[in-house]
């Protein structure tokens, strides 16, 4: 059976709720993890999401970061299983949510976060993104050993490689093109994990994200900062990878569009 997974940076839940239950009405997904809600979770409209036949499971914070996790009914969450933010790491900031469903029975961890951006090279963020990122690529192999169907996404906010970039040469000292940050991402990499959207062909300038200045959208000036890794046992399942680039079309859109993983599970 299908089993589809999306990651969608809604850069604000509280202006973005029409759209997420447009998306979710006419994509069905099983999943939808979204980052950037910048809400509380006592703020969120549950029983829009519940009506639409979606659980949702939040770490939210007032005016920043916040991520959650919507599942389809009659999928329900592990609650037990459930963690906020990366263990042992100290942070004020609600980046990261990690849950367990039982699919066809077999448990699927999603790990989803909305990893920092670090704001310049020079910035006092840029290594509290390196140590997030360390944090994070220490904690996995004991989660993938724990869960061996493991999916880790959110907004990365780091492109691998410069195909991932719509002109590399102007991108090459931001903290989103940074040789540390790439060598961040390869680490996560190197825990056991694949690009699912690289496991395939794809076009080229394929991006999720585009700036809402210059025009950059409709020129296609975008990079492709979202991702979804996968652990090894779920790479014979990947069915395909696909950018819902025509969301970023909507009308008061996020700057970020969907992308929709679909395992055979």
């Amino acid at each position: 059976m299908s089993f589809s997974v999306t990651t969608w940076n809604v850069n604000s839940l509280k202006v973005r709720l029409p759209q997420v239950l447009d998306y979710l009405a006419d994509r069905k997904d099983d999943v939808l993890c979204l980052q950037e809600l910048k809400m509380q979770e006592s703020a969120i409209d549950r029983a829009a999401i519940n009506e639409a036949g979606y659980e949702i499971d939040a770490f939210g914070q007032k005016t920043y970061n916040g991520v959650a996790a919507l599942l389809r009914k009659p999928y329900e969450f592990i609650a037990a299983e459930e963690i906020r933010n990366i263990p042992g790491f100290e942070d004020e900031q609600s980046r990261l949510i990690a849950v367990s469903v039982m699919v066809n029975g077999s448990k699927l961890r999603i790990v989803n976060g909305y990893f920092p951006n670090g704001e310049s090279l020079e910035s006092e963020k840029f290594p509290y993104k390196l140590s997030w990122l360390k944090a994070l690529a220490d904690w996995l192999p004991s989660e993938l050993e724990r869960y061996p169907n493991l999916v880790l996404l959110g907004d990365f906010n780091i492109a691998p490689e410069d195909r991932d970039v719509w002109d590399p040469e102007s991108w090459a000292d931001s903290v989103l093109c940074a040789p540390q940050s790439r060598e961040a991402f390869q680490k996560l990499l190197d825990c056991g994990l694949t690009d699912a959207f690289r496991a395939f062909e794809q076009p080229e300038k394929s991006y999720s994200w585009w700036d809402y200045r210059m025009m950059a959208f409709r020129r296609n000036r975008g990079l492709r900062i979202d991702h979804i890794l996968i652990s090894n046992t779920l790479r014979d399942k990947n069915l395909g990878v696909v950018i819902h680039k025509d969301v970023r079309a909507n009308e008061r859109p996020s700057d970020h569009a969907p992308v929709t993983l679909t395992l055979d599970l």
